[in-house]
């Protein structure tokens, strides 16, 4: 078994955590080729990665159109072994028509029953824990790796970026798990001066950015949109503290080992999705809420009206961290 194919067709926060497979395999044998299959919007994230060969882009804007396409180009490469990690039909069609000589997935996929091996799925376990069990049927002695990513490099005097600072990514595609606009005001408000506050994300988080920072300090940098991902990386790398929601940008700290804050809101911590870092923090409401988890993503509002679950987690609780 030589060529492998890693399938992951979820979020980037997924993507990242399956880049821990790659780091796996790779120390198990170093002769294994692998590529990975992804959404067109997370092939940036692994560019220059050590431990991938090629990356297979799908853009969804004609699905099913361009999966179909996809085939013929994964069927040519002629994989010893598929590992679908996600748990939907269309992976599942095309680990199917792959043309592998063996496939292993989860057994939720709707077309497991085709895989070679499946493997069960629960929430139990941390993300990658989970995807090992994927290649643990196959190598039983594999050992686990945390995920990696490879930084890109940033003059950080260009972007105007202090030697003193720490990050919030404030931005999450599902709202109830975004720490609340007002919260995040108030803790900024208690940072000292000498430390500069620089947001991170994507274009779209700019004007959540925006609305946060409006208490006139002069210490605040929004840099979402400005950065690559892989950019964004290496500046959570070299931050006195790192925040973030349960989503992507959590995982993008781990995958640099960098220190990381996450707030998670509406979702668990043991749905798996924990921080990796070494210097890593979960801060989340104390209490006892029966409407918490409303679901295993979130929701685009509260259910509840009330949003406790954000509303209700102190700002000491994000200072406790952060070593002034």
């Amino acid at each position: 078994m030589k060529k492998i194919l890693i399938i992951q067709t979820a979020f980037i926060g997924d993507v990242i955590l399956a880049t821990s497979l790659s780091a796996s395999l790779k120390a198990y044998d170093e002769k294994f080729i692998i590529d990975f299959f992804v959404p067109k919007s997370c092939t940036t994230v692994l560019q220059e990665h050590p431990h991938i060969r090629n990356v297979i882009s799908w853009d969804k804007s004609s699905k099913y159109k361009n999966l179909f396409a996809l085939i013929h180009v994964v069927r040519k490469e002629r994989y010893d072994l598929v590992v679908n990690v996600h748990r939907f039909g269309s992976s599942g069609f095309l680990t199917v028509r792959s043309g592998a000589r063996k496939t292993v997935g989860f057994k939720k996929n709707p077309l497991s029953f085709l895989f070679s091996k499946r493997v069960e799925h629960s929430f139990d376990c941390h993300e990658i824990e989970r995807n090992h069990l994927l290649i643990k049927v196959l190598f039983p002695d594999i050992k686990l790796q945390n995920p990696y990513i490879s930084a890109e490099n940033v003059d950080f005097s260009s972007y105007g970026i202090h030697e003193n600072y720490i990050t919030i990514a404030p931005g999450s595609v599902w709202k109830t798990k975004r720490y609340p606009i007002e919260k995040w005001k108030k803790f900024i408000d208690e940072i000292p001066f000498d430390i500069q506050i620089i947001a991170i994300g994507s274009k779209e988080d700019s004007t959540l950015a925006e609305n946060i920072f409006t208490n006139g300090k002069q210490n605040q940098l929004n840099l979402c949109g400005k950065l690559s991902l892989r950019q964004s990386a290496y500046v959570m790398k070299h931050a006195k503290m790192n925040y973030a929601n349960d989503s992507a940008p959590t995982h993008l700290a781990s995958a640099v080992n960098a220190p990381i804050s996450t707030v998670f809101c509406s979702t668990l911590p043991a749905f798996g999705f924990t921080p990796l870092s070494s210097d890593s923090h979960i801060i989340e409401y104390d209490g006892e809420l029966d409407c918490r988890p409303c679901g295993i993503h979130g929701h685009r509002t509260c259910p509840e009206k009330h949003f406790k679950c954000g509303n209700e987690i102190k700002t000491e609780q994000l200072l406790k961290v952060l070593k002034v």
